[in-house]
């Protein structure tokens, strides 16, 4: 009897205790939509290893100095940390693809920094576009990855932007009349640059003395140099990724070639130097950003990534940065992580100010900004001019 009387006080007591709280506390229910403290999970795809892991490895250092400098001012969305997801895929489009699934299916990321290269991206974003992942290429230029869909973006300026500023370039600073353009017919990137500058530069009064190609595995060019160097161009145009093109530029030097040699983005490596040699002295490309910038946020992260990696950022650094920037900012302005607010947020960008210049989105998600013009002097990459197409 004294048992059931005192579990009965118990029970009498825990009531009371109940009501008392119920009076003086409201119980928080989560509010559909409103973001918690847990961390914001985003993946980053790149060529890590691989022929073009130079591009991919400086990409990546770019976007994660983004994502560390963002987590040291208090994160996203009233101080949720950004923790990243990265995937190596070689430079393969296979790896790239499983890359992208992985993200999305098991990693459930609310959004994906990559490709690095053109192939690579495409082959990633079939999987971010069905599944609504918004995917932002920071280096991919070629024209169709961001036909993919509205969930595929870039930061990068596309291939025929670019090409259009070559052709400019080469007609009005270079004072070109003839021109021969040797190509990797297997590459979209190289193939899509190829196609954009000879319809540009004929535009603009030039003509194009000869056209070669070669396969994706190819070493020894000297067959296709032979027959550009008997048409006597004023330039010849490489566009090719630098592990390429240096080899090149070898055997151009060694066949008498007077041309100067004019490339683009994918020449942006300090590895060119490396391979090319004296080869390449006196060459121009185009850049996505120069060191040289005067711009608040140029100088701000040449100092930021000299002091986190103890090296000069390249263009692939700067455009890895903004894309992740770009991204961030956006997952703010969205004010939450759902995936297609972030993606709206992503497409509606403008004046965004960042490393490799000030960047508006087109209504198909490609960037207007300058192209940037650079020459290889004694080891170095020196600024030449600003183009816009």
């Amino acid at each position: 009897m004294k048992m059931r009387k005192r579990l009965a006080l118990v029970v009498a007591l825990v009531f009371a205790l109940s009501i008392f709280a119920g009076c003086g506390a409201k119980t928080e229910t989560p509010t559909p939509g409103t973001p918690s403290k847990e961390d914001i999970k985003i993946g980053i795809i790149n060529s890590l290893s691989g022929s073009v892991s130079s591009y991919g490895t400086s990409a990546h250092n770019g976007a994660l100095l983004a994502i560390e400098e963002v987590n040291k001012k208090g994160g996203l969305l009233d101080g949720r940390q950004v923790k990243y997801v990265e995937e190596d895929d070689q430079g393969k489009i296979d790896d790239a693809s499983n890359a992208s699934q992985k993200l999305i299916n098991q990693d459930n990321v609310v959004a994906i920094i990559g490709a690095t290269i053109s192939s690579c991206s495409n082959a990633a974003a079939p999987s971010a576009q069905a599944a609504g992942v918004p995917m932002i290429t920071p280096t991919s230029t070629a024209t169709n990855v961001t036909e993919n869909g509205e969930y595929i973006s870039r930061i990068c300026f596309l291939d025929p932007y670019q090409s259009k500023a070559l052709a400019k370039f080469a007609v009005d600073n270079l004072k070109a009349n003839k021109a021969a353009i040797l190509y990797n017919k297997q590459d979209d990137y190289s193939t899509g640059l190829a196609v954009s500058f000879k319809e540009e530069f004929t535009k603009l009064g030039g003509t194009i003395v000869e056209e070669q190609t070669y396969g994706k595995d190819e070493q020894d060019f000297n067959g296709q140099l032979t027959k550009i160097k008997g048409t006597n161009p004023e330039i010849l145009f490489l566009p090719d990724y630098y592990n390429t093109v240096g080899l090149i530029a070898k055997q151009a030097k060694q066949q008498g070639l007077k041309a100067t040699l004019l490339g683009a983005d994918g020449w942006d490596s300090p590895q060119l130097f490396e391979i090319g040699g004296d080869a390449v002295e006196g060459a121009i490309f185009s850049a996505h950003y120069s060191a040289a910038d005067p711009s608040p946020e140029t100088k701000a992260f040449v100092e930021a990534y000299k002091a986190k990696y103890q090296k000069d950022p390249d263009s692939f650094a700067a455009l890895g940065y903004d894309a992740a920037m770009a991204l961030m900012s956006s997952i703010n302005t969205a004010g939450s992580t759902d995936k297609a607010k972030i993606k709206d947020a992503i497409n509606d960008l403008k004046d965004f100010k960042g490393a490799s210049g000030t960047i508006t989105l087109d209504d198909k998600r490609n960037p207007i900004k300058t192209v940037v013009f650079v020459k290889c002097q004694q080891g170095k990459q020196e600024f030449v001019a600003k183009v816009t197409p």
